[in-house]
């Protein structure tokens, strides 16, 4: 293997794409990507246009006014745009919604191009040649760059030629891409994309922000071929710029879920939609719990099977730092007020179908007698608690009072330090009984253990050193 080319190398991932259901096409130039995007994009709302009395095709006026919307944009702009609708005002008069992305993986277009040739950029008399190896694109626009290296190089120069890219290359629709995918076929990382320029100055991707991919039970997958089967395959690819990036609403930085946070987020999921039983997370301090349960509060707000998704929190976990936290997720999600009266309005509302709030102000809307009339309307509703620090003892003496109200209700915790048989505290649970999942069901649905996040460089390793306490004489 460490005899081929990166050439070849590249023709291999491009074969495997193909065997996937990927279509290749040759684009040489800037320009041929955005007449390939121009073809595709009519394509794609082929069936709008055809509503409205117009051909699958964009007249150039059309198409002028297309990019006008799309182009020039920062990376977390076009991030935005690309999952948002646009009001294209057609030649004919009429006006037509256009999509840039589906999360329907049979009406979506998937190409690989390779070796696009960018102007060259200059930069104190160096002249940077600018051929990018592998880019997939969907519904032409190209989502994901790949740039590999033959093996026996190491794929930070992979990264380093990335970040050269993001400073001097990377322009107009290449500011839509989302990920890149780094490898010399037998080590491979993807991260997320980045704004190039934060506060005035050049914003280069953190190697630390660069991610193996693994199984569900964090085994690593490095080898090329076996990443592309699964990471690449056009149901997970789709799913994962749809569901598993974050846009965060205050500040402007696109995020994307480690493989640990996503196959929780999925047996969260699966638990509650396909089991209808309860369950509960083990991931470590520092693994970023927060995020992974905020996300599958989101996905499952957006089920048409749940009618309120309850995201629950300690109080004395609910300061200013936390409540930034939640809402850079989503602006103003988070009920922080002492007053149970917000809550029950906020549950009044047929709008929020999420709800960020405490556990004592739940338990005083369940218990009071003048909240009656509202919480038994949730009383048969299909509820989803999410429960973050699940281990806080405070929620063990609150919830046998909730699980009795809420009737069909799941829950479904978060903690770094579950309590098990051996630390079970004076009222004889443990974690697993309070998110009991029938006889037959693990109630752990993920374990993400501080070996294994140490393994991924994702905490500081311990520090271990030996003192020596006791001094005693050995007597012949």
């Amino acid at each position: 293997m460490s005899h081929i080319s990166e050439y070849e190398v590249e023709n291999i991932l491009i074969d495997r794409l193909e065997s996937i259901g990927y279509s290749f096409i040759k684009l040489n130039t800037y320009e041929d990507v955005l007449a390939n995007f121009r073809a595709q994009l009519a394509e794609f709302n082929a069936k709008k246009l055809e509503e409205k009395g117009h051909a699958a095709s964009f007249s150039d006026a059309e198409f002028n006014r297309i990019m006008i919307h799309m182009d020039n944009h920062s990376v977390y702009e076009s991030a935005k745009i690309l999952r948002d609708k646009y009001i294209l005002q057609l030649d004919n008069g009429e006006n037509v919604y256009l999509d840039f992305f589906s999360n329907d993986t049979d009406r979506n277009i998937y190409q690989v191009t390779h070796q696009v040739t960018m102007d060259k950029a200059h930069k104190e008399d160096v002249v940077y040649k600018n051929r990018y190896d592998v880019t997939v694109l969907i519904n032409g626009l190209p989502m994901i760059q790949i740039e590999l290296k033959r093996p026996g190089v190491e794929i930070n120069e992979a990264i380093n030629q990335i970040n050269r890219y993001r400073k001097f290359s990377f322009k107009g629709l290449f500011r839509y891409l989302q990920l890149f995918v780094v490898s010399n076929s037998v080590q491979t990382k993807y991260f997320c994309n980045e704004n190039e320029m934060v506060d005035g100055r050049y914003n280069p991707i953190l190697k630390s922000l660069v991610f193996f991919w693994t199984d569900d039970k964090n085994t690593r997958i490095n080898d090329l071929n076996t990443f592309t089967s699964e990471f690449f395959c056009k149901p997970a690819i789709t799913e994962m710029i749809d569901k598993y990036m974050i846009i965060k609403t205050t500040e402007p930085v696109l995020m994307v879920m480690r493989p640990y946070q996503i196959y929780a987020v999925k047996a969260a999921k699966k638990r509650v939609l396909e089991v209808n039983q309860n369950g509960y997370v083990f991931a470590c301090t520092g693994s970023g719990k927060t995020l992974t349960s905020f996300k599958l509060a989101q996905i499952l707000r957006d089920e048409a099977r749940v009618d309120l998704v309850v995201f629950l929190i300690d109080r004395k976990d609910l300061d200013d730092q936390t409540v930034e936290e939640y809402n850079s997720f989503e602006k103003d999600c988070v009920d922080n007020t002492d007053s149970t009266r917000v809550l029950i309005q906020m549950l009044k509302s047929s709008e929020k179908k999420m709800i960020v709030t405490t556990i004592q102000k739940m338990a005083n809307a369940v218990k009071n007698p003048k909240y009656e009339e509202v919480m038994d309307g949730y009383r048969d509703k299909k509820v989803v608690f999410i429960i973050d620090e699940c281990h806080r003892s405070q929620f063990g003496s609150m919830h046998a009072q909730i699980q009795k109200h809420f009737e069909k209700a799941n829950y479904i915790g978060f903690t770094g330090t579950p309590i098990f048989e051996k630390n079970k505290g004076a009222d004889g649970r443990t974690t697993a009984d309070v998110f009991h999942a029938g006889d037959k069901l693990d109630a752990c649905l993920h374990r993400y253990m501080i070996k294994d996040a140490i393994a991924d460089g994702n905490v500081l390793r311990f520090s271990v050193e030996y003192q020596r306490t006791i001094f005693a004489k050995i007597l012949q």
